[in-house]
């Protein structure tokens, strides 16, 4: 019984040696990288910034414009008011109401869509920082990279951002 006990205890000692020893000899590198940086400092990045930004200004002009427009039906109304019939007045009201209603509805509307765009424009651009950090993983023998906000301490001589950028920088061709 002592026997049986000593060797499958024996076993076991052995079997966690030799994972040690294969954990030991896979210890390659361990690297991160920065989204947000590549984000602010690719050339896809960038274009992509640059695009979100466009859209909103343009949305953001159209809302801008309803707005005016209604603001001056507004004005045009408390000036006419006392001089317009009941009913005109009502109807008036009403048309203003609705122009509030449609121009809310607009910037809802336009809300979401940015966000939508704006989220998969990012997504997109990140799979394919990703692909290209494992790529270099691969190439490279790193054992694990990681994105930087998933780490708490990290030394600077495993930042591999610069390299992701410039492999990045390499294969954008211009098209998001």
């Amino acid at each position: 019984m002592k026997k049986a006990i000593l060797a499958v205890f024996g076993s076991i000692i052995c079997v966690f040696a030799f994972a040690v020893q294969a954990a030991g000899s896979d210890s390659g590198r361990i690297g991160i990288i920065d989204f947000q940086r590549i984000l602010m400092e690719s050339e896809a990045g960038r274009a992509v910034q640059a695009r979100i930004q466009e859209q909103g200004r343009s949305m953001e002009s159209d809302l801008r414009k309803i707005g005016e427009e209604i603001e001056s039906m507004m004005q045009q109304l408390q000036r006419d008011s006392m001089v317009m019939s009941a009913e005109r007045r009502e109807q008036q009201q009403q048309e203003l109401e609705m122009r509030r209603y449609d121009f809310q509805s607009m910037q809802r509307k336009y809300q979401s869509e940015f966000r939508e765009m704006e989220i998969r424009m990012v997504e997109k651009l990140q799979n394919e920082v990703f692909g290209i950090a494992e790529t270099i993983g691969k190439q490279e023998g790193y054992l694990l990279i990681i994105e930087r906000s998933a780490a708490v301490y990290y030394p600077s001589t495993i930042d591999v951002t610069d390299r992701v950028i410039h492999a990045y920088n390499e294969q954008f061709d211009g098209n998001l």
